[in-house]
């Protein structure tokens, strides 16, 4: 494998938990706290890619409040200005994995960079409250180009960005169908497989499987 000069990494679920949300949801919504942050998960992913086929491209905050609005009603939650206010708010202060600041460290000699499909209206602040926004290089969004991820235009931005080849990234996610869109375009990829969850059928394979971000510093 040729040395790798850039490590990037998706941020929702691979360096942040997203599911930190359900606290705030059964503080305002007592026991119906995990339904509502599954169902609002799925529902964000669900309408990302729905517009991207639809061509009908809005912002990953919009997306995240739509599927939030969705999430409450499916949970039979009546959900207020003012709890909606309170539940984005949780996705710009989402806990970070324990071990993603002693990873970041231990690459400062490398190229770093978050690639999300969040819009930067989320991750700004997200990365700021973080402890380790001084150690990543770059946060690119997809919204600079409006095509979200998994398609190949979307990963693309990533070369542009940084100036580097296919074949010097490593590509991290925790979600599959970012590895196979990633490992599709030519990135070599470390799938993050932190629940032990089985990989998606979609013709192509992580090069790698970690249970946390620490197994990708053998590539250091």
């Amino acid at each position: 494998m040729p040395k790798i000069k850039a490590f990037i990494f998706d941020a929702y679920g691979t360096l942040f938990d997203v599911h930190s949300v359900m606290e705030k949801c059964n503080e305002l919504f007592p026991g119906k706290g995990e339904s509502i942050s599954g169902i609002w998960r799925q529902k964000q992913l669900e309408y990302s890619f729905l517009r991207q086929l639809m061509g009908r491209y809005t912002t990953f905050r919009e997306i995240t409040k739509d599927a939030l609005r969705y999430a409450c009603k499916e949970a039979g939650a009546e959900l207020s200005r003012d709890a909606e206010e309170e539940l984005m708010a949780s996705y710009l202060k989402l806990k970070h994995y324990d071990e993603t600041e002693e990873v970041l460290e231990k690459l400062k000699s490398h190229q770093t960079a978050i690639f999300s499909n969040g819009s930067f209206d989320m991750l700004s602040p997200l990365v700021e409250q973080s402890p380790f926004a001084s150690l990543l290089d770059e946060v690119l969004s997809v919204d600079e180009i409006k095509q979200f991820k998994p398609t190949p235009m979307s990963y693309q931005l990533v070369l542009d960005k940084l100036g580097v080849r296919r074949e010097e990234v490593l590509f991290m996610s925790s979600n599959t169908w970012d590895i196979a869109g990633a490992s599709s375009f030519g990135f070599h990829t470390a799938w993050i497989n932190r629940k032990g969850v089985t990989m998606d059928e979609l013709g192509v394979e992580p090069d790698y499987e970690y249970r946390d971000l620490r197994g990708i510093l053998e590539h250091a």
